[in-house]
């Protein structure tokens, strides 16, 4: 029932952009908002029938309130955000959240991560809510380009100084029972500024000035030892820069300047040869590094097309399960078709993301959606090809998905900044169709003075009706149309 649940709810997100009536597609949000409450009651009741837990029904009770809150929220302040993006935020925190309540029930403190995840989601809602009109409202955002440089590169440069070291890097700061990961939050600071940078001027100079701040980003996270972050910044900066320039020069350069640096960082850190080593061969390096892809393979393996099903399995024998392996976790009890779908709902997100970046007519709000697009489904790359062995294991979380307040919080922030951003299109859309109609009202006036300059005397003459005026054929009644199609303008998805 779960995993026909969720390729239902899979397969209608990408239906959604073929429909063309707005009805129709009003349909099929309410039809996925049914099947992600149903997903949930399946999922929480399985749990519960195996473990006869009453707090697994309190966890399942609270989400639902949340995600109904979450829904209706959304709906009610900001009408013309995309509900499809809202919804699939909602299915991929309802995973996270199936999968972590299953890991927390045999921890030292019973699902003490789960409650504290709700938590997150809880406060995470707060600030994407919060986001969209500031967005909207505050124009002078591509103005404070070198702010975003300054103090995303001090919280970095901080963390490489005074943080603790954890698991051969430096990630965060320990705050009483919560830990932050300035990382996270610094990237969305990093996408504004290269944005906004590029938005100036892309002449070679401010490219110059522009790469030197984002390599000293990019720099102090490697002397982080931060990796998997270090490859995100990179790669969404290259990604924006040819955007924005359209040369395929930087393009060239930039990819020979990182595998450069790889190779650099492979002879200088040993954190990364162990990793390497592990990828390569993971059985062969099990007691030396290769001890968590191992348990990856063998519980994806385990797992199946179908899944050993909820509490039918070991996930907890795979290190770090609810953060960096989440997806083996998933895949080991719900199934592989499960995972896909799980996939393909993170790339509809993308594919959005991608609408509404080609959509925007400024520049800066282009940048900064692609960058955060790019920046999103990239780090879902990092996370599902390191616990695949597609590439080394990274050790970036799954967003959404994964268990940890920094990554949850800072994902919300970058939808509700792409939220706000859907809605800047909408205003821009209404804008441009009302000098379109403008327009057409003013040539329809000037044809009207020019008929009555014609005239003469400024009234209209009767033409005489002939005998080729009228209509070679009997007229039929227009037949009216059950459905009302939307206008070009309004041809996108909710």
């Amino acid at each position: 029932m779960i995993i026909l649940l969720m390729a239902a709810y899979t397969f209608s997100c990408f239906s959604i952009f073929t429909r063309n009536y707005e009805d129709e597609e009003k349909r099929v949000l309410i039809r996925q908002d049914v099947l992600l409450f149903l997903l949930q009651m399946v999922s929480f009741f399985a749990m519960y029938t195996a473990k006869k837990d009453l707090r697994i029904l309190f966890i399942y009770a609270a989400l639902a309130v949340v995600i109904l809150g979450v829904i209706l929220l959304y709906n009610l302040i900001y009408p013309s955000v995309s509900r499809l993006v809202v919804n699939n935020m909602c299915m991929l925190i309802t995973a996270g959240m199936i999968m972590i309540t299953r890991l927390s029930v045999d921890s030292k403190s019973p699902y003490g991560i789960a409650v504290k995840q709700l938590a997150f989601v809880i406060v995470g809602v707060s600030f994407g809510l919060i986001v969209p009109v500031l967005i909207r409202k505050m124009e002078f955002l591509e103005n404070w380009t070198y702010i975003y440089a300054g103090v995303g590169g001090a919280a970095l440069l901080v963390v490489a100084l005074f943080a603790a070291t954890s698991g051969g890097a430096k990630l965060s700061f320990n705050l009483g029972p919560v830990s932050i990961q300035p990382s996270e939050f610094v990237k969305i600071l990093f996408v504004f500024y290269v944005a906004s940078s590029l938005k100036k001027s892309i002449e070679f100079k401010n490219v110059v000035v522009t790469t030197a701040v984002a390599a000293a980003h990019v720099l102090i996270l490697v002397i982080s030892t931060d990796l998997g972050a270090a490859l995100i910044y990179f790669v969404v900066y290259l990604i924006m820069l040819y955007v924005a320039t359209r040369q395929p020069l930087y393009a060239v350069a930039g990819v020979g300047a990182g595998c450069g640096a790889a190779v650099i960082g492979y002879h200088i850190f040993s954190h990364i040869k162990v990793r390497v080593a592990a990828w390569q061969d993971p059985f062969a390096t099990y007691s030396n590094g290769g001890y968590q892809i191992a348990q990856s393979l063998f519980a994806i393996g385990s797992g199946g097309w179908f899944g050993t099903g909820l509490f039918k399995g070991q996930p907890d024998t795979i290190p770090v399960a609810e953060t960096d392996l989440i997806f083996s976790a998933i895949t080991e009890e719900i199934g592989m078709i499960f995972s896909l779908c799980l996939i393909l709902i993170c790339v509809s997100c993308y594919v959005m993301f991608l609408n509404i970046a080609m959509e925007l007519r400024n520049q800066f709000y282009k940048l900064v959606a692609l960058g955060l697009g790019t920046c999103y489904i990239f780090q879902v790359f990092l996370q599902i090809g390191g616990v695949t062995k597609f590439i080394p294991l990274t050790g970036v979380t799954l967003p959404f998905v994964s268990y940890g307040g920094s990554s949850l919080l800072s994902t919300m922030i970058m939808f509700g900044i792409i939220q706000g951003l859907y809605i800047v299109r909408e205003d821009e859309e209404a804008e441009r169709e009302e000098k379109r109609r403008k327009k057409l009202q003013h040539e329809k006036n000037a044809k009207r003075r020019e008929r009555e300059l014609k005239d003469g005397s400024g009234r209209k003459t009767k033409k005489k009706s002939t005998t080729s005026d009228k209509p070679r054929f009997e007229e039929v009644p227009r037949q009216r149309t059950p459905k009302k199609a939307r206008s070009h303008n309004q041809q996108r998805v909710r």
